[in-house]
């Protein structure tokens, strides 16, 4: 099999939760332990960390792929899901899974594949770690799927484990409390490996994760007691801010220039730099520059895309990857501060998700164009702009993305602002990403 062909395969004979959802959830370790097995465990060959969490998960996880890139480590990396090409799930030092390698694997082990009948993602998981090991990374950067406890990815032994926050998502999957996915996240903190959590949240959260930690004699830091950023504004497209440590008031990065703008990188900044300075403690050698050099250009070193991202100008066109109330959130607060005569939404959803809270967040004097994405649990458009009118938005309905992006353009003047969202693969499908 060609390429096309092997992805097609894949997509086709495997359970894929991106498009069916919840039958292509398979909960547990045991498939993916078996299939490591059969590959001789690769996972075992290298240093990780495994990085999980609600929101920012993946923004992390470049963000520290990119800073140990700078440091001189050859870094693999995986995340999902992909926007534009599924080779982007697995990475070393920003370039992207070799498709040969995709068709000599599934080749190899397409019988015992089909014998065992693991989910499409269990099978990405165990070609990522095969790819690493035959690649001889230094050491992985390893994104959670969902929850933590049962995830695929979950079968490691990383040297640092990495939660970025709790809030509610997947909850049909992780439990209907924060306390309750809280315990699914904490599922990835090890005996004996240091942990970090990014944002210290409410009592209910830090209280499973402090016990884990207690547990599991891991240790536990929460990068948003160690630092705090001050001094912020935009910068030519970046955000710039200052870090201060809490501890001693003293500046201990200044002018740290970040290549991906998102307000709400101040929430994971924090628990990256706890993770650099853990990550130190344990023997990498990670200078200040390299730190400097990786958040400045996270983009370009690992191909991060989607993340609070400029499209154009005149008008101003930003989309962003995020896709449940808390991201959803932080979003519309940067949005909603940008200066433009009318601000305009090009949204759509998946079907499998309670969309009512999320809609609440959306300004009732926007214009609104909703659209699908070309995903099987895409939520109809038309069933969007009826669900949408409840909460008092009121907009047209297009076949998709890009055409309701450009009406919405066609419709702007060019001090209008545009924001395109509201599922990941509503993001996937610009053209212009």
């Amino acid at each position: 099999m060609n390429y096309q062909e092997t992805i097609d395969y894949l997509y086709s004979r495997l359970p894929v939760f991106q498009n069916i959802g919840a039958r292509a959830f398979k909960p547990g370790l045991h498939t993916t332990l078996q299939l490591c097995k059969h590959l001789g465990d690769p996972q075992e060959k290298y240093k990780t960390i495994h990085v999980g969490g609600t929101n920012g998960k993946g923004s992390t996880s470049h963000m520290l792929a990119s800073v140990l890139q700078e440091a001189g480590y050859k870094v693999g990396l995986y995340t999902s899901p992909h926007l534009k090409s599924f080779t982007e799930r697995i990475k070393i030092n920003g370039t992207s899974i070799d498709e040969d390698f995709i068709c000599e694997f599934t080749a190899v082990n397409k019988s015992y594949i089909e014998r065992l009948s693991p989910s499409f993602f269990e099978v990405t998981v165990a070609m990522a770690f095969a790819y690493f090991e035959k690649c001889n990374v230094d050491i992985a950067v390893i994104e959670v799927g969902m929850g933590g406890r049962l995830d695929s990815t979950n079968i490691i032994t990383p040297v640092l484990s990495v939660i970025t926050n709790v809030s509610y998502d997947h909850t049909q999957f992780l439990g209907d409390t924060l306390a309750k996915i809280a315990f699914e996240k904490a599922g990835i903190i090890k005996p004996n490996v240091p942990a970090v959590i990014s944002e210290r949240q409410d009592a209910e959260i830090t209280d499973v994760f402090d016990q884990a930690s207690t547990e599991r004699s891991s240790g536990i830091r929460y990068g948003s007691d160690l630092f705090e950023m001050v001094h912020v504004h935009h910068d030519q497209g970046k955000l710039s801010l200052d870090v201060r440590d809490k501890a001693t008031g003293k500046t201990v990065y200044e002018n740290v220039k970040l290549d991906l703008a998102g307000i709400y990188q101040l929430k994971n900044i924090g628990g990256v730099l706890a993770a650099i300075d853990s990550l130190r403690m344990i023997g990498l050698e990670i200078s200040k520059e390299a730190v400097y050099n990786g958040l400045s250009a996270v983009v370009a070193n690992t191909g991060l895309k989607g993340r609070w991202q400029k499209l154009r100008e005149s008008p101003q066109v930003f989309c962003d990857t995020a896709h449940n109330y808390a991201g959803v959130s932080y979003t519309m607060q940067q949005f909603n501060s940008i200066a433009a005569n009318q601000k305009r939404f090009v949204i759509g959803f998946v079907a499998d998700k309670d969309i009512s809270t999320i809609l609440k967040l959306f300004p009732a004097d926007g214009k609104y164009y909703f659209c699908q994405p070309s995903n099987m649990r895409a939520l109809n458009a038309s069933d969007l702009q009826q669900e949408a009118l409840k909460a008092g938005l009121e907009g047209s309905v297009y076949p998709d993305v890009n055409i309701a992006l450009e009406a919405a353009i066609l419709e702007s003047n060019p001090d209008d602002a545009i924001y395109v969202g509201g599922s990941t693969f509503v993001v996937a499908d610009l053209d212009q990403l």
